[in-house]
């Protein structure tokens, strides 16, 4: 049967496929999601209903921690970078010099040590129940982690001022009356730094992951009398310290010496395995998608 090649439809499937062959991202990208749709339906088959729910639910709640730290993160930075700018212009040196002191403070504190001062502060509004709900327990922790995400991100801000200020560009608008404000918000961040934070932002988002899953991980049972990490919103990370899912990758080393070992491990040890599938494929992914964006920008 001939191909119709005036059809709309193939056109679409050929760009798709030139696109992604040409972008290292995009690539990523698809498999990423191929990935996880994959193992996805392998769970829905082959993982038993209450193991499912529970890592659909960690699936879902590290995500949503990551994204919503991400989106404090840009929307920290980007607002204390701009205040940084106007204050130094303006010489107001108390507000701009307390400023750099918090900021400088931040950085000076190991970003772990951050995260369970945290969660030590998390445990307290559990109990006096101000914080019941799962979803405010998530940004309470994607908060703490924009603190200190949004560093990077102010660093940002405040390199392309300075590039741009260094320009006959940035000049010449205000010599044509245009506000300050808006050269640095519109011109410079908005239309000629996207791909600057998008590089910065899929980076984040990686990083975010890492450290909501590692301090879930870090933290042991028992908090207090009163509240325990069965009060918190399962993530990734508080999953794979579970007996369970460290019993399930024990025993991949089965297969360094017997081969064979391998079904049981895709049938019966699945919970664990998936859990730490996902982690370190979604990482993997997250690295390679920012080091492709680098590369088609040519950041």
């Amino acid at each position: 049967m001939k191909m119709n090649h005036n059809r709309p439809e193939w056109y679409i499937a050929r760009s798709l496929r030139v696109l992604i062959g040409q972008r290292k991202d995009l690539r990523w990208v698809v498999l990423w999601l191929g990935g996880l749709s994959g193992v996805w339906l392998w769970d829905t088959f082959f993982l038993n209903p209450l193991a499912y729910e529970l890592i659909r639910s960690a699936i879902a709640n590290t995500f949503y921690g990551a994204l919503a730290a991400v989106a404090l993160s840009l929307s920290i930075g980007w607002a204390l970078g701009i205040a940084l700018h106007f204050l130094e212009e303006r010489k107001s040196r108390g507000p701009h010099l307390a400023l750099i002191f918090m900021m400088s403070l931040l950085r000076s504190i190991p970003q772990i040590v951050g995260l369970l001062i945290g969660y030590i502060l998390l445990t307290w509004m559990i109990g006096q129940g101000i914080l019941q709900s799962h979803a405010s327990q998530i940004l309470w922790m994607a908060f703490v982690i924009s603190l200190f995400c949004s560093l990077e991100v102010i660093d940002l801000v405040t390199e392309r001022i300075a590039y741009f200020r260094t320009l006959d560009y940035f000049h010449a608008m205000l010599c044509c009356g245009m506000k300050e404000s808006r050269i640095i918000n519109v011109d410079i961040l908005w239309k000629s730094s996207r791909s600057h934070f998008l590089h910065k932002l899929v980076s984040l988002f990686g990083v975010a992951i890492l450290l909501q899953c590692s301090i879930d991980f870090i933290v042991s049972v028992g908090l207090s009398s009163d509240v325990s990490l069965s009060n918190f919103p399962v993530t990734l990370g508080s999953l794979l310290a579970k007996l369970d899912s460290k019993q399930d990758i024990l025993a991949m080393g089965s297969m360094v010496l017997d081969i064979s070992y391998l079904p049981r491990i895709l049938f019966q040890h699945l919970q664990g395995v998936t859990v730490a599938f996902v982690l370190v494929f979604t990482l993997v992914c997250i690295y390679q998608i920012a080091d492709g964006l680098m590369k088609y920008y040519d950041l």
